[in-house]
C-alpha cells in the first residue's frame, strides 16, 4: 500500500513538473510585460511649442506639455501595473515556500484580484487614449496626437504591453483554476 502511494505521488510530481514550468513561464512573462507597460507610460512625456496668438507679423509661442500624471486614467494604468509587476515579482521569490494547497489557493485568489486590477488599468487609459487620438466632438476635445504623436505611440505601446500582460495573467488564471480543480477531483 505505501509503495502504490509513493509511486502515485512520484508520478503526480512528474506531471505537475511541466505545469509548473509553464505557470512561471507565464508568471515570468507577466512580469516582464506590467513592468515593461509601467515604465513605458511613467517615462512617457512630451513638450512642443506652438503658436497661440499671432501680434502684427511676431507668433506668440507657448510650451505645452503632455504627460501620463495629467490624466488620473494614466495614474491608475501605472498603479495598477506596477502592484501588478511587483505582486507577480513577490510570488515568484516566495515561489520556493509556497508549496501547499492552502498557498496554491491564496495565490489563485490573489492572481484574480491582479488580472482584474491589470485589466480595468488597461480598459481605462485604452479610453483615454481613444479620446486623446479622436477627441469628442460633441463636447468638442479635439484630438492631441496629432501634436503629441511620439507621447501617443509611447502610450500605445504600453497598452499593447499591459493588454499583454492581462492576456497572460488570464491564461494563468484558466490554467490554475485547471489544476486546483483537477487535484481537487483526484482527492476525491
Amino acid at each position: 500500500m505505501a509503495t502504490e502511494n509513493g509511486k502515485q505521488a512520484e508520478a503526480e510530481s512528474r506531471q505537475s513538473q511541466p505545469k509548473s514550468k509553464l505557470l512561471l513561464s507565464l508568471r515570468l512573462a507577466a512580469v516582464l510585460a506590467t513592468a515593461t507597460a509601467t515604465v513605458v507610460m511613467t517615462l512617457n512625456k512630451q513638450s512642443t511649442r506652438m503658436a497661440v496668438a499671432v501680434v502684427g507679423t511676431s507668433p506668440i509661442l507657448q510650451t505645452f506639455t503632455a504627460a501620463f500624471q495629467q490624466t488620473p486614467a494614466f495614474v491608475y494604468f501605472v498603479i495598477a501595473n506596477a502592484i501588478a509587476s511587483l505582486y507577480n515579482l513577490l510570488v515568484l521569490l516566495l515561489r520556493p515556500f509556497l508549496k501547499a494547497k492552502p498557498h496554491d489557493i491564496l495565490v489563485h485568489l490573489l492572481d484574480e484580484v491582479i488580472f482584474a486590477l491589470v485589466a480595468t488599468g488597461a480598459a481605462a487609459a485604452a479610453s483615454m487614449a481613444e479620446l486623446g487620438k479622436n477627441g469628442n466632438v460633441h463636447a468638442r476635445w479635439n484630438p492631441i496626437c496629432d501634436r503629441f504623436e511620439a507621447f501617443c505611440i509611447r502610450g500605445g505601446l504600453a497598452l499593447m504591453a499591459s493588454f499583454a500582460g492581462a492576456l497572460l495573467l488570464l491564461l494563468m488564471n484558466a490554467f490554475s483554476t485547471f489544476t486546483l480543480h483537477k487535484s481537487v477531483l483526484s482527492q476525491d
